[in-house]
Parts: C-alpha cells; structure tokens; sequence
C-alpha cells in the first residue's frame, strides 16, 4: 500500500492514521531528504510501527531516518502499558546501548598537534578494534561480569576506572535499573567477557576533534566548551554481548506475539506486552547489555586518558579530560511523559535517536540544566559533528528525543564498491584528518558520501525545534574498527 504522506510545514511531514495503524505517524525530514525516502522502505517501517498494541502520541521519525531492523533507524515509539502496551528488541536494536560520550580538554588543536601521529598510533594500541576485538589485560570472571551487567559504569568507576563526578554526567547515571544476569544467556555472557574497553567495528569509532565553531555562547559556557579546544568523542555499544541478548529474545518475541494474539504486520515488529512475563525479561535482560555497554565507554574513557597523559607528558590537572555527556541510542526506558493532559508512564522506545531532555528537568545534570541536557550527534569520519541542547519542543512533541547522527544513505557493500581504488587515508590527510582502522574495509564502508551530510540533517532539528545546537565539532585523528 503506498505511503501517504502530508507536509505540515518545512520539516515535518505526517503519515496520516488509516487501516490497522492505531496512531499517525511523524517524520521529521526536508522536501530534498523526503524525496530521497519515499524510495525506500523505512517509512513503510514508521506506519508499520504505528499499528503495535499500546503506542501513544505518534510513531515518529527524526532527519537521520533509515531502514533497520522491525523498527527504523532514527525511529521513536512510546508505549502505555495501562494500554496493552508492548516491548520490541526491533525498537532497540541489536547493538543495545549504541552510545556516545564527549570528553572535553583544556588544550588547543595547536598543543596537541606535533604529537598528533603519536597520539593516533597509541589510541589504535590502547583501544582494541574491529571485528571480535577483545583485550587481553582485562578478562571478567562470570561474578565480575555479572556485576557489570547490574551496576553499569558505577562498577568501573568502583574499580578505578574514572571517578564519581563522571557518573553525574551519564545518562541515567550510567546504571539502567532493573538489570537480571540471570536471564542473560551463557552465549551472550561468553561473547562479552574480554570485550570490556574495546570498539568494536563498524560505525563505531574513536575520534580526536577540535571546536571549530561555537553557535550557542551561553550553552557552550555551561558545558564547558571554547573554540579551538581539543575534545575526544567514543561511540561504541554493547559489542558480542548486546547482540546476543537482542538475538536469543527475538526467538522468545516471536512465540509471545503469537500466546497474546498479537497482529504484526512484520515479524521483525515481534514483541510481548510490558506488563507479561516475556516483556520483563526482555526488559531485564535489555537492561543488563546496556550497562554493558556504559562500562564499555567508561573503560575506553580512561584509557584514552592515560593515553593523552603518557603522549603528553601531562597529568591529569594539566589536560583536565572531564566528560561533558554520555547518551544512549539503542534503548527502551520508562519514563514519565505528558499524554493528553496526562502524566503517563510509559516505555520510550529509542532507535538510532537521542534522549533531548530540556532546561529544567529533573534528570537533566545540575551543571547543565539551565541550558538542557547535552545532545551529542556524531557525523562521518571526513565531515563534522555536533553538539546539542535539549528543548522543551522535543520534550513535549518527540517524548524528548532528537537525531543520533548522519544516518547511511549507502549500504556497507554500496559503499565499498564506490571507494574501489581511492586511498582514503590520503584523501583524509588531505583534510588534515589522520586514521587509523583495523582493515581497509572498515574505512570503505565508512567513506563521507555513505552517509547523509550530518549539518543537514542538525538544520532540520534546529529547524524544528527539538534541538539547540551549540557547537560544531571537527576530526583531528580517527581510530576506526
């Protein structure tokens, strides 16, 4: 059946309510991104997502939008369990907890230039990446792993990897509650055991940048940001043992849907009510890789800390490497949100976007809440990123969500045929961007032109108000998988 869509205004379209969809769904997009997807089938994805049991508001679509597993990439759905409301791996995702964290410096690009090949060179040393990438200085007996998956990156900052005051500036503190090993298979356990403090491979990466503009001087203030200062951004999920999680419970969703008489119009959309046996689970287990996954990011922060001291010959009070944010992209959480007129309950489904809560609210760190919690959008290697605020718009149209990125406009395999015979180190070098990866793979898969240009897709946010930019970020040095 064809997609109908209406323009509302410059940046969103809607999909009108029509068959067995219980809601109207939402994407926020220009004519020129629009065109482009209506050729596609992820907004077949957004309607398809509109039809499960218990949805609220709408099933939305940020700019970043494009085709993924059940759900879409870049897709936002929140569900009433007081409703019959369901729980989907597909809104999560495979990779639970893809996230990125943003640590600020005291220096400029210009101190840490000379030393910038040395930098890259121990970064792709001290960071294991790639595919099944695993650290040999670190391997978990099952309790420690265990108390990993419940306490998240308070277990590595207990064990001297980062301190308190990093905790106070993780989404959610860097622990999702209600965390159970025991649901958690021994396969997936296995898979996570020596992959603590790595990247991983794919999209994931390990970026050395500089401010190249600010946008937002009083936002900037707030986090701790000035032109020309050296940051590092991680994005990096739950690695073997997410995956694991997401695929041993689609099994499980699929005979759910079936026990509870629910119609999917895909099975990738299978899922079980919040409130039934195998929701919990789901849940519980979804909880435990994504605190997997924060501790992840909070080893690699400190050894990218040691790294900078050691290249450096600085201590800590000298680069004074604090965390800005840490945001999840891959999640499902309850949360507390307005729904006609309502505060509701409900379970807020993130997929490729971002939580964008605004000046103001309650989790919000105090540091920043004048201004909104920080929003962290990483684009390609050869291009930039951003960072964002929060706003009110996002909280009471998006359940407080925004983009998490560029968004691919070239599969893996597209994408490798276009970078046949170009050296793609030497076309970043010619930017004056380093890399070091892995494999050539990794870096054809991951040329600029597979994904959309990121600044376009901040200026349909910005735009639309479900997001505040304050500062463009671009790459010095990038460790690929």
């Amino acid at each position: 059946m064809p997609i109908k869509l209406q323009q509302i205004d410059p940046c969103r379209w809607r999909i009108p309510r029509e068959g067995k969809m219980r809601v109207e769904g939402l994407v926020f997009a220009d004519r020129a991104m629009m065109e482009v997807l209506q050729k596609e089938q992820a907004l077949e994805q957004v309607r398809n997502v509109a039809t499960l049991p218990g949805i609220v508001g709408r099933s939305i679509a940020m700019p970043d939008i494009h085709w993924g597993y059940g759900f879409p990439i870049g897709g936002v759905a929140a569900f009433d369990p007081e409703n019959g409301g369901v729980v989907s791996p597909g809104g999560v995702g495979y990779d639970i907890n893809c996230g990125v964290r943003l640590l600020r410096s005291e220096l400029e690009s210009e101190e840490i230039r000379p030393h910038l090949r040395e930098l890259a060179d121990a970064l792709f040393r001290n960071v294991p990446s790639g595919v099944g990438s695993h650290r040999r200085d670190l391997s978990l007996a099952p309790r420690e792993t265990r108390k990993v998956l419940e306490q998240g990156a308070a277990w590595a900052v207990k064990n001297g990897f980062g301190s308190a005051q990093d905790l106070d500036h993780i989404e959610e503190r860097g622990t999702i509650a209600g965390a159970d090993p025991e649901v958690i298979s021994e396969r997936a356990l296995e898979r996570g055991r020596n992959q603590l403090g790595t990247l991983g491979s794919g999209n994931h990466f390990l970026e050395v940048q500089r401010v190249d503009e600010v946008l937002d001087s009083e936002a900037a203030n707030a986090l701790g940001l000035f032109e020309d200062q050296v940051t590092v951004s991680i994005h990096t999920g739950s690695r073997g043992l997410g995956y694991q999680v997401c695929d041993d419970h689609l099994k499980m969703m699929l005979r759910a849907a079936a026990k509870y008489g629910i119609e999917l119009p895909d099975r990738q959309l299978c899922c079980a009510p919040l409130e039934s046996p195998e929701g919990r689970q789901y849940l519980a287990a979804m909880a435990g890789a994504a605190n997997f996954a924060f501790a992840n990011r909070q080893l690699i922060t400190h050894w990218v800390r040691e790294t900078f001291e050691q290249v450096l010959q600085a201590g800590p009070s000298q680069l004074r490497m604090g965390l800005i944010y840490d945001v999840c992209h891959n999640i499902a959480k309850w949360e507390t949100h307005q729904v006609e007129g309502r505060a509701r309950r409900l379970c807020v489904h993130r997929k490729g976007a971002t939580r964008a809560f605004p000046p103001g609210h309650a989790e919000t760190p105090a540091l920043y809440r004048e201004v909104g919690q920080p929003v962290l959008i990483p684009g390609d290697m050869g291009r930039c990123s951003y960072v964002l605020v929060g706003t009110e718009d996002a909280f009471n149209e998006t359940f407080g969500s925004t983009c998490h990125g560029a968004g691919r406009v070239l599969s893996r395999h597209a994408a490798k045929k276009m970078a046949r015979g170009r050296d793609i180190p030497a076309d970043l070098a010619a930017q004056g961007i380093l890399i070091r990866a892995a494999g050539r793979a990794t870096m054809a898969e991951e040329i600029s032109e597979a994904y959309k240009d990121v600044s376009e897709v901040v200026e349909v946010v910005r735009r639309a108000g479900i997001g505040r930019i304050v500062a463009r970020l671009v790459p010095m040095a990038v460790v690929k998988g």
